[in-house]
């Protein structure tokens, strides 16, 4: 059974608040790079690649036929676009945006279509629309009073439900 004497206890806790306090002293973050092969039994390989810096991701991954597959992800305080390359030269993208807790997003898929999602933040309530590429658009809408809130779904169809709920003040 292990026992951690009280003599060790102070000793451990100036140690922690050092590697603490010396933590706030490393550097930023550097990139990084990795790269893994692997080789079959009929001497055919497969290679993936990932490099990574500030918050940004690049890989690749290039099948045992010669096939590549790529991501991109960029992104920033204001939002992120990522992007999908798939072995035929199609690619997809999501792009996304932020600002003061608002969110809007727009997803191209690699025949061009779009779909989008908004939310608007606000301290009475949250309004999020979803549109298809077809055009169909569902909203959800919730209203924050200081008794509860209520929340109501729409349906592309333009059908809709209402939820309440009730707290004590």
């Amino acid at each position: 059974m292990n026992r951690i004497h009280l003599r060790a206890v102070p000793s451990l806790a100036v140690i922690a608040a050092v590697a603490i306090a010396l933590g706030g002293l490393a550097p930023a973050a550097q990139a990084r790079e990795r790269k893994a092969t692997v080789t079959g039994a009929h001497g055919k390989t497969a290679t993936r690649s990932v490099a990574r810096s500030g918050g940004d991701v690049s890989s690749s991954s290039t099948g045992p036929n010669g096939g590549t597959r790529s991501r991109v992800v960029d992104r920033s305080a204001a939002g992120a676009t990522a992007t999908v390359t798939g072995p035929n030269g199609q690619s997809a993208t999501r792009n996304t945006a932020r600002s003061d807790g608002d969110v809007a997003t727009t997803v191209t898929g690699r025949n061009g279509q779009t779909a989008s999602r908004t939310v608007d933040r606000s301290s009475t309530g949250t309004q999020a629309t979803l549109s298809g590429p077809n055009g169909a658009t569902a909203t959800r809408s919730t209203v924050k009073t200081e008794t509860g809130s209520t929340t109501t779904v729409t349906g592309a169809n333009g059908k809709s439900g209402t939820i309440e709920v009730s707290r004590q003040p």
